[in-house]
């Protein structure tokens, strides 16, 4: 490796931080990458100074979760990133220090990130939703010297929390509150006024190729991975964004996911936004009446959901709202696989163009195209970004599967980790021996480059030996007109090893439905027998996640019964309201 792909490592180069913490590109794809323009030698905190120079009194960010409403100019944001970088700077906090952030969707949120990364410490963005085992690991592993957590957050007390993570992790210094009332730990709001910290922290800040930020994987098993991202890697894949998504200075992004995941930052997300010299709007919770509301008021154009949320966001303009909505030019949905049944129904609803949005905080980004005909835009989660993105389509032995053939996605380019941050083992496993990363999915690739996702290898079922590829039953489900949501799982049979369990949310004006009516449905537009469901349960609502994705984890665990290993799904309730025998076969 050159010298200058040898400092992913998420500190300075004098730090003696080991390369093994985050594996990073060979010196022949960096210099590539870097000739290619991909690579520029920006950094977070350069981007928003160059920006707060360029159009210092534009609003950058509004804050409309406080009494008044709160809007943030880019000098502003700029200056406010400055003096938390020097109060943290005097409090101890060096270039290349892991801190715990965990913070819900307000202005102290990009601040506070801002900060980090004026200073080249790195923050590890945690989630609102993150309890005491995964902010304790994350602490614990990262060796995180900070953590900085709201007060009380959606009925929770994170002080309390941060009490219990601060007395099993020695190695942690500090806990910083959002909040008026810090309780025994250092509020926020008095970070700038540390003694020693009236400016900017003295050095040169950290460098392009240096990890801005760790990330955390997706994965539905274990804690989650952490993703390594420089600042040269994650610009372009933002930059990139903004290109495809048609964003400029006159763009309004409403943040409606939790902030701090990789979608809603940086696809085009926060970051793309204050890039472009756009404005970020935050938004408290992404239920259709606050959304709505955002969305007239401050005249928000771009947006992004998971598709549990598009769906509720579909239903609610569908059955008439009180909001203009007509700002609103372009909806993504991405996170999980947004079936082609629901995409067709966005823009009816809605009256916004729908991007569909398929990628990883690993890397690898595709969208669909803003000028791509319906049935692309529907049919298709994109393609990547990237004339350098490269793409194998594999089967279970690495051979390249032939056009139109669905396999494994494989992947490697110029914002696509080569390694997760101290992971050694799982890296064998995850990465080829040439960089390429398993994704895990399933899809197939079209002559046009777009990739249909078929679903997860792991969420597979193997019926007797017949392969199910779960989202196409799903988007049978989702046809059927009262039907508002479907996922389909595996649950353990004695005989065929694996049978198939539909969990189907209805629609709130949607009559009686019996199990026996929609699988003859699922017959009537010609699907096999072996993949109709073998058994439907109407259910109430399905888990999700703490970004919002459908859990498919707990939705296996809940199929597999009380003495799954993971336990019921507790979320997984039946709709007993709604129909009788829900969990019977007929």
């Amino acid at each position: 490796m050159s010298p200058a792909a040898d400092t992913g490592t998420g500190t300075r180069a004098d730090t003696g931080t080991a390369r093994a913490d985050a594996p990073s590109w060979p010196a022949e794809f960096a210099e590539r990458y870097r000739s290619a323009g991909h690579w520029r030698g920006e950094t977070l905190g350069g981007m928003l100074r160059e920006r707060a120079a360029a159009h210092p009194d534009r609003v950058a960010v509004v804050d409309p979760d406080g009494d008044p409403r709160r809007t943030v100019s880019y000098a502003e944001l700029d200056a406010r990133a400055d003096r938390l970088a020097a109060g943290f700077t005097a409090r101890g906090i060096a270039p290349g220090d892991r801190v715990v952030v965990q913070l819900p969707n307000t202005a102290e949120f990009l601040e506070v990130v801002f900060g980090l990364f004026r200073i080249g410490a790195v923050p590890v963005l945690a989630l609102p939703a993150h309890r005491r085992a995964e902010i304790g690991y994350f602490c614990a592993f990262t060796e995180a010297v900070a953590y900085v957590c709201p007060g009380r957050h959606a009925g929770f007390d994170h002080r309390d929390l941060a009490a219990e993570v601060l007395r099993d992790t020695p190695g942690l210094r500090h806990v910083f509150v959002a909040d008026r009332d810090p309780g025994p730990f250092t509020a926020l709001a008095d970070v700038p006024r540390t003694p020693g910290s009236g400016g900017p922290p003295p050095g040169g800040g950290p460098r392009p190729e240096d990890v801005a930020l760790l990330q955390l994987s997706g994965g539905s098993t274990g804690v989650p991975k952490l993703i390594p991202r420089t600042h040269d890697d994650y610009l372009y894949s933002v930059r990139a964004s903004n290109e495809i998504c048609g964003v400029t200075a006159d763009s309004v992004y409403l943040v409606a996911l939790p902030a701090a995941h990789n979608f809603p930052l940086s696809s085009p997300g926060s970051l793309g936004l204050l890039y472009a010299g756009g404005r970020v709007v935050m938004c408290p919770q992404p239920s259709p009446d606050t959304a709505f509301l955002l969305i007239e008021r401050e005249g928000v154009t771009i947006t992004g959901l998971v598709p549990p949320l598009a769906l509720l966001w579909t239903e609610a303009a569908a059955a008439g709202t009180p909001y203009d909505l007509s700002s609103l030019d372009v909806l993504l949905v991405g996170g999980a696989k947004f079936s082609e049944e629901a995409a067709r129904r966005v823009r009816p609803a809605i009256g916004c163009r729908l991007q569909q949005v398929f990628g990883m905080a690993e890397g690898l980004v595709n969208y669909t195209r803003l000028d791509d005909p319906d049935e692309l835009v529907n049919g298709t989660q994109g393609r990547p970004i990237s004339a350098d993105d490269e793409v194998l389509v594999v089967d279970d032995e690495d051979r390249e599967v032939e056009p139109g053939t669905t396999g494994h996605l494989l992947t490697r380019g110029p914002y696509t980790i080569r390694g997760y941050w101290r992971a050694p083992e799982h890296n064998a496993r995850a990465f080829t021996a040439d960089g390429f990363y398993r994704t895990g999915d399933l899809v197939r690739a079209l002559p046009s480059g777009h990739l249909v996702v078929e679903g997860r290898a792991k969420d597979q079922i193997n019926r007797g030996g017949e392969k199910i590829a779960p989202e196409e039953v799903e988007n049978h489900l989702l046809a059927h007109p009262a039907v508002h949501d479907a996922h389909l799982v595996a649950e353990p049979d004695a005989y065929l090893g694996e049978r198939s369990l539909a969990y189907v949310v209805l629609r709130p004006a949607a009559g009686p439905l019996r199990p026996a009516e929609l699988k003859s449905y699922l017959r009537g537009r010609g699907l096999a027998g072996y993949k109709v469901p073998d058994r439907i349960a109407f259910v109430a609502a399905l888990p999700t996640t703490g970004v919002g994705k459908v859990s498919k984890r707990e939705l296996r665990a809940a199929a597999a019964g009380p003495d799954s290993p993971a336990g019921p799904g507790p979320a997984v309730r039946p709709d007993t309201d709604r129909t009788e025998g829900t969990n019977g076969t007929p």
